[in-house]
This record gives C-alpha cells, sequence and structure tokens, in this order.
C-alpha cells in the first residue's frame, strides 16, 4: 500500500463519486487494432459513463522511444488526466528479468515520472499484455521461457506487476484475463492471423478489462458490442473481463476502498481492506471518526448508523469510499456494560500476529479470554 499524510481539505470536493473519466493511451498497435479506446468508450456510454480519450501509439513502439518522443510527451502535458495507460512493446517485458530490469524498466519510471510532474492527480495504468499464440519464436533460443504461450504470458505478469508496484501505479490485467477466457473456451480466437495481435473478440476483452480497471464497475450487462461478436459471447468476455479485476483489487494494485467489520452489539471492530492508498479516515456515522487503520468503536446509543470509509492516494487527490449501515442496540443491564466483549488482536494458525486477511483462517482473540475462528470470503 501506499503511505503518505492525510489531506483532509480534498474531501468535500471528492465525495461524490466521478462517471467521467479522461484517459491518455500511451502504446503500439496492441493498443490502436481494433481501435481499443473506442470500444472502452462505448461500454462505458452503454452504462451512462463518459470516457474522453487521447493516444500516442505508433507502430512497434517500446517505452524508451515513448520516453523521447515529443508527440507522447506534449500529450502527456496537455491537461490533467485521470489516467495514462502504458503498454510496452509487446515482448519486451517477457524477457529475462536483468534484460527487462535494464532495457525496460528505467524507461516506464521516465515516463510515470513525466506523468506526475504534469499532475500528481493522474494515476499511471499499465497495460498487461497477452502472451503470443505459440510464444514468442523469434527469440526463444535465447530465453526458453518465452518458448510457449504459458511461459511468455507468465513472464509479462511479473515484469508488469514488479513495474506497477515500483513505480506506485495501478495495472489493467488484460493478459490475465485473456488466461482465464483461453482456459474456459478455446473456440473463441482472441488473436488475428499473425497469432499476435488481437482479434475483434480479443480487443473487446480488454476493453471490458480496461473498463472494470478504470470505473471499478463490473461490464456485465452492457448492451454495446462489436457487430461480428454475438450476445452470448460478448456476456462471456464481459464476465471474464469484470471478474479478472474485480476478484483481485489488490494484485492489480488498483486504488480501492473496502471494508469489513466485527460486530458485538455496540462494540464495532473494523477492518481495512483498501488497496494501493496514502491515508484512510473513518466516520462512524455519530459523529466520531479516526485515522486508525483498523479502529474498534463502541456507540453510546441504540440506532441505525452508516459507517464510510474514505481512502485517498496521489497527494489526497483522489479518494474512493465503502460505507456499510449497522444496528446498534445498546444494552442497559449493567453487568454486559462492565464486560465489554472488544477484539485484542488476530492471529495466524502459527499464532503471529496479523490484519484480517482474505480467504485465510484467522483467530479471533476478545478480551474476555474467548477465541474465535473466522474466514473473510473474497
Amino acid at each position: 500500500m501506499k503511505k503518505g499524510i492525510l489531506i483532509c481539505a480534498f474531501l468535500p470536493l471528492l465525495i461524490i463519486a466521478q462517471q467521467k473519466k479522461e484517459v491518455l493511451f500511451i502504446g503500439n498497435s496492441y493498443t490502436y487494432v481494433n481501435d481499443l479506446p473506442n470500444l472502452v468508450k462505448q461500454i462505458a456510454l452503454s452504462f451512462g459513463d463518459t470516457l474522453i480519450y487521447d493516444s500516442s501509439t505508433p507502430g512497434g513502439a517500446n517505452f524508451n522511444a515513448h520516453s523521447t518522443n515529443t508527440q507522447t510527451l506534449n500529450k502527456i502535458n496537455q491537461q490533467q488526466w485521470d489516467y495514462v495507460v502504458l503498454q510496452a512493446q509487446s515482448q519486451e517485458p517477457s524477457f529475462s528479468s536483468g534484460q527487462v530490469a535494464n532495457d525496460t524498466y528505467p524507461y516506464a519510471k521516465i515516463l510515470v515520472d513525466s506523468i506526475h510532474a504534469n499532475s500528481i492527480c493522474t494515476e499511471p495504468l499499465f497495460f498487461m499484455t497477452w502472451g503470443r499464440k505459440y510464444g514468442d519464436q523469434q527469440n526463444c533460443q535465447n530465453y526458453p521461457p518465452i518458448c510457449t504461450y504459458q511461459g511468455m504470458q507468465q513472464r509479462l505478469r511479473e515484469s508488469y506487476l514488479e513495474m506497477t508496484f515500483n513505480d506506485s501505479s495501478s495495472c489493467a490485467p488484460v493478459g490475465m484475463a485473456w488466461k482465464a477466457l483461453i482456459a474456459i473456451d478455446s473456440t473463441i480466437n482472441l488473436y488475428s492471423s499473425d497469432n499476435s495481435h488481437p482479434s475483434i473478440y480479443g480487443s473487446y476483452l480488454a476493453a471490458c478489462t480496461f473498463y472494470t480497471s478504470i470505473f471499478k464497475k463490473s461490464a456485465v450487462g452492457s448492451t454495446y458490442w462489436p457487430n461480428a461478436i454475438d450476445s452470448l459471447t460478448a456476456l462471456s468476455l464481459q464476465q471474464i473481463g469484470s471478474s479478472t479485476v474485480l476478484d483481485s483489487f489488490g494484485v492489480w494494485n488498483i486504488f480501492n476502498a473496502e471494508l469489513d467489520f466485527y460486530q458485538d452489539n455496540d462494540s464495532v471492530s473494523f477492518t481495512n481492506l483498501s488497496t494501493n492508498y496514502e491515508s484512510l479516515v473513518w466516520d462512524f456515522g455519530d459523529g466520531n471518526t479516526s485515522f486508525d487503520e483498523n479502529p474498534t468503536h463502541v456507540y453510546t446509543t441504540s440506532g441505525n448508523y452508516t459507517i464510510t470509509l474514505s481512502a485517498l492516494t496521489n497527494g489526497g487527490c483522489l479518494l474512493d469510499t465503502s460505507s456499510v449501515t449497522i444496528s446498534v442496540s445498546v444494552s442497559t443491564n449493567i453487568n454486559e456494560l462492565t464486560s465489554k466483549k472488544v477484539l485484542l488482536n488476530i492471529t495466524d494458525i502459527l499464532g503471529r500476529t496479523t490484519n484480517a486477511i482474505k480467504n485465510t483462517h484467522l483467530f479471533y482473540h476478545f478480551n474476555n479470554g474467548t477465541v474465535e475462528k473466522k474466514i473473510i470470503i473474497e
């Protein structure tokens, strides 16, 4: 996660969720084939959202070329973007870790630094691409792991995520959506005839993944799909693209606010599950707030309360919220009031103190000596 100083002054301005996003796409033919940005725009429009976009996508361009490309740099600086998408040349992030560290990562950082120099409020979004259908036969003699689709896809995943976390950015996991679809239904050909560039099916799956990564909403139910795709296939592509993102915000380092809670009468223990944030503020709905990571709050009056977790990032420019409403009944029994059950800590199966983790059996220790085994299902 990112760490930083909470800037409360931004809260009143950012509390309303945006339905319009302005995005610059930087890449090459993997982006401009089938006009991927416009596919994302059309999906957004079908839900009443707005995507305003521009692009710099010269054929075959890598991050090194983009880092000195006048058109690319001018477009980065032409306005304050919500996102700038960064897509590398299709092969370069799949090479050996030493080669990628030398030939790719430094130029990715230059581009991210250029984006933040223009506006700290802009979020860089790496475009994780897909492995070639039969691997990279051109280079696999020099680096055997990329001789197959699976091996090339794994290296792309590793490199794009390393850039994402090293540069405090987000990732649109298009390549992993492709992998999921191929495993489920290999009859849908995501590739064009060169077994590298996307077919219209591949581009539409990429667009669904991007819509969910940018708007953080499911693409399922969109009434837009290209004429070449039938409605059932479109639904399948929407489902795969959306679930790949929504099931794993933390894996892709996508900025997101999320909370969980454990209630024991009037005492409520909250767990922060947010990702890629710098600071937090909890509003307990009764006039009290907290900046703690995982606070516990005791209510003094019965009633229904809406708890809101606000997560901020990029110097406080970006805000996301997650809310839940609870019902509290405050006991008037003296014995109950003097024996509050309060969560002390959480441990894993080895007895190590930890925070709440999804899909993992954990032990919750309370001040009355009880221990409860609990799992948060993702």
